[in-house]
């Protein structure tokens, strides 16, 4: 039997939109829908997903993207879309609601918070990044610049407003603790899933990735490389490989990036070096099982501010996985208890290409065995499950009970 009370859920990103982040949103708002009366307010273009019984009903909200590098311009369009999606949910939320957001961009947990707080709804917020930390980061605020310190401040009223938190990596319960409007009953833990099927999948040389490579051992690196991502220790370890015959880079991604690893490659044309354009998800499983060893490369200081959705798709197909970052990041912690692969110091390229050699002269049997099993653990329905029960114990219990 459905609720009166309706779930609203408002991304930016939202089918056709092709990212990660509104496959995500797409999942769990028809999952919901199956149960409850779900309105998604998107702010992607495009034909809409079609709608009716059991499934969420979709309300456009006007939105205009802007290049990641276009920095003032994206800052701009973001605060007009949180603006937007502010005066949406004043229309659509009535007491007793609940909203669910995702903190992309940066600025619309904010404005959910804000406005479901005026109509006496509730709200949860799916953490993906901690701002302003991401920016701190990756070097774009000084820690104790006014900014840093007004979103600090922002954050601490909104953490206050918020009914839920869900993080993806267990690693962001601490800096979410160090905010005074942060409880831990707040906190759900609720990681990401493998989209691909967890299984192994041999190493194939005619693999349409593979093929023509001259390499024997194949480092892959895919998806998008944002502000937290480090490109240039992954070029600084592929030119200390540059003579070993056996190990080659296949790069495929978007964002900044990825538009710097092409400038450095322009510059050094390193022969163990190869692009492949953005692969479509049809794709992906063969591009993913293409490579014998994927790369994460993160930039210092990153345990607590971003966990990478890619993770558990390399899991899934039985690859070891590199993780540039530090131990107690939620991949790394992964990683590590799992025996998945390797870990390395944020900045070292020297350990980084070590590990690529141990890696290319490792038998990888068991570490494939072992990856397979825990992406069986990230897997879609038991995440689905997880937020329909937050979801009923928001409809239920706005304050949610201090007992776990």
């Amino acid at each position: 039997m459905q609720s009166l009370s309706k779930i609203v859920v408002a991304s930016q990103h939202y089918p056709p939109d092709p990212s990660t982040t509104a496959a995500i949103m797409a999942e769990i708002a028809c999952h919901l829908a199956q149960t409850h009366d779900v309105v998604v307010l998107s702010g992607s273009a495009g034909a809409l997903p079609e709608t009716g019984p059991g499934k969420p009903r979709i309300v456009a909200v006007k939105n205009r993207m802007a290049g990641k590098a276009a920095l003032v311009r994206r800052g701009a369009a973001e605060l007009l879309f949180a603006s937007r999606t502010f005066l949406a949910l004043i229309r659509e939320l009535r007491h007793g609601d609940v909203v669910l957001t995702v903190t992309a961009p940066f600025m619309l947990p904010y404005a959910v918070a804000a406005a479901a707080r005026l109509r006496r709804a509730r709200s949860a917020l799916i953490m993906h990044d901690l701002f302003p930390d991401v920016l701190v980061m990756a070097g774009m605020l000084k820690p104790g610049s006014i900014l840093t310190r007004t979103m600090r401040a922002a954050n601490a009223l909104m953490f206050l407003a918020l009914n839920a938190v869900i993080t993806i990596g267990r690693d962001a319960e601490r800096p979410l603790l160090s905010y005074r409007g942060m409880t831990r009953n707040k906190i759900r833990f609720i990681p990401n899933w493998a989209t691909l099927v967890p299984a192994p999948r041999p190493l194939r040389f005619d693999n349409p990735f593979r093929r023509g490579l001259p390499a024997r051992f194949i480092v892959g690196l895919s998806g998008n490389l944002g502000f937290t991502h480090d490109p240039e220790i992954v070029f600084a370890a592929a030119r200390l490989l540059r003579d070993d015959a056996d190990i080659h880079f296949l790069l495929s991604g978007w964002g900044i990036g990825f538009e710097r690893l092409k400038q450095l490659q322009a510059d050094a044309n390193l022969p163990n070096v190869s692009f492949v354009a953005r692969v479509e998800d049809v794709q992906l499983e063969a591009f993913l099982a293409a490579a014998d060893l994927w790369i994460i490369p993160y930039r210092k200081n990153v345990a607590g501010v971003s966990v990478p959705s890619r993770f558990y798709n390399l899991l899934a197909v039985g690859r070891p996985v590199l993780l540039v970052s530090e131990p107690e990041a939620e991949a790394a912690l992964t990683v590590v208890e799992n025996e998945l692969g390797w870990v390395v110091t944020p900045g070292r390229a020297d350990q980084l290409a070590d590990a690529i050699r141990a890696a290319a002269h490792s038998d990888h049997g068991a570490i494939a065995a072992r990856a397979v099993k825990a992406a069986s653990r990230f897997d879609r329905a038991t995440a689905m499950d997880a937020y329909a029960d937050l979801v009923d114990e928001l409809l239920r219990n706005p304050k949610l009970s201090e007992q776990r």
